[in-house]
């Protein structure tokens, strides 16, 4: 992986991490469906303002719809989960939990795409679910039916990824086209997707007030950066590096959401993560870990 691509899923995984930290915000005001719905539709917004700067061609190849699908995949349900979870869940929780993503890749690329599914892949599968196990059981909060339904739609959030993933590389990556309209479409998508859910929310429970400048600068740094930004980083990372390889970023994702919570939400930093969290991590290095390869030596 060149030191570019590195530095991409850094910095990726340090705007990923502050989304869950957002989310933590914004939700408790606003409810989920809101937040969730301003999120994708703040993101389309800042994405086609970006897009008519810079007047890129607008060429699809026939692909629009496929890419306003991508979105509901992989930002419309996910982002709608996430702000589930977001109203049980500490920031740092729904980030360890965003973890599994590359663990879901890995079987539903082999349950649904043909990909091999070696030993190794095998058991951090196996591993990281047991992990996720691990960490409602011993981690900081309270074990009940709140924290369940919480690492469910969590859960349900990475499946999601784990198909686009490979949706992108099948109905996209062959094509070549420009990430960054990939990446508003999908928004588009998304927002479309939203929609009908956030006006239904409103019809049956409209927030009590519209919050202040902190949950509006909240609500922009979601919807801007975590969202519109992350998601050219995203879709480029794609195209040059593979499904598996830019889900990786979820490895740094945990130390980043667990870091911005305890630091500007003051939520616990616990040894009580770390089994949990150790399981994961060790599935995801055999998940993503290269095999070994001989090396014939030749002498002259």
């Amino acid at each position: 992986m060149r030191p570019a691509d590195l530095l991409r899923l850094l910095l990726l995984a340090a705007i990923w991490g502050a989304s869950f930290l957002f989310m933590r915000i914004a939700v408790p005001e606003l409810g989920s469906l809101p937040t969730a719905f301003l999120r994708a539709s703040l993101g389309a917004l800042g994405l086609l303002v970006f897009l008519l700067v810079l007047r890129p061609v607008w060429q699809f190849h026939g692909k629009f719809r496929a890419c306003l699908l991508l979105g509901v995949i992989n930002a419309g349900l996910p982002s709608v989960m996430y702000c589930l979870a977001a109203l049980v869940l500490p920031a740092g929780y729904s980030s360890i939990f965003n973890a599994t993503t590359p663990l879901m890749g890995v079987l539903i690329g082999a349950l649904f795409f043909s990909e091999k599914m070696t030993t190794s892949k095998a058991a951090g599968v196996a591993i990281g679910l047991f992990g996720v196990a691990v960490l409602t059981r011993t981690g900081p909060v309270a074990f009940d039916l709140p924290l369940l339904l919480g690492a469910a739609a969590c859960l349900v959030a990475t499946t999601c990824y784990g198909f686009a993933g490979f949706l992108t590389r099948n109905w996209i990556g062959p094509l070549g086209l420009d990430n960054r309209l990939v990446a508003f479409a999908s928004l588009l998508g998304a927002s479309l997707f939203q929609l009908p859910l956030f006006a239904g929310s409103l019809a049956w429970q409209p927030p009590a007030n519209w919050g202040g400048p902190a949950l509006w600068l909240s609500l922009a740094g979601l919807g801007l950066v975590c969202t519109a930004f992350a998601y050219v980083l995203y879709f480029r990372l794609l195209a040059d590096i593979g499904p598996i390889k830019a889900s990786t970023t979820t490895f740094l994702i945990p130390p980043f959401g667990v870091l911005w919570g305890a630091l500007l939400l003051g939520e616990p930093l616990s040894w009580d993560y770390l089994p949990g969290c150790a399981l994961i991590g060790v599935a995801l290095w055999l998940v993503v870990r290269q095999p070994r390869t001989l090396v014939s030596r030749h002498t002259a």
